[in-house]
């Protein structure tokens, strides 16, 4: 029997410690499968690229709330209010657009047979940095 084949959605997450500026550094993908009732997240706070870009900011914030989203996907007590949401409803919140310091990209789609592998594709392409 053939592997099923998932059609998912996913975004970039985004720090934007100037948001007047526009600048922006790539900092976690979020992946969500509805028929899968999959949704999962992998961030990481890069100081160097941050600092590069806001010298004089205070990130306890900013990476607190990045830290989060992982949480708010897998929907329990860590999620806080948001855990009664379905999973759908999570990632629709949690890509919701803003113009704060911690923003997404727009939803994009893709298909795989292996959505963790997905996830871990587009966190290296998108956010990790190559040394």
């Amino acid at each position: 029997m053939p592997t099923p084949l998932h059609t998912y959605d996913y975004a970039i997450v985004r720090l934007v410690p100037r948001v007047e500026r526009g600048e922006f550094i790539n900092a976690g993908v979020i992946v969500s499968c509805k028929t899968a009732g999959y949704l999962r997240a992998k961030v990481a706070f890069d100081e160097s690229r941050f600092a590069a870009l806001a010298p004089k900011a205070d990130p306890h914030d900013l990476r607190a709330a990045l830290l989060s989203i992982p949480a708010i996907c897998e929907g329990g007590e860590a999620a806080g209010p948001l855990r009664h949401l379905s999973s759908r409803e999570r990632f629709d919140w949690l890509v919701a657009p803003r113009s704060s310091s911690l923003q997404v990209s727009p939803v994009h789609t893709g298909r795989c047979t292996d959505l963790s592998l997905a996830l871990d594709k587009l966190f290296d392409r998108m956010v990790a940095v190559s040394a």
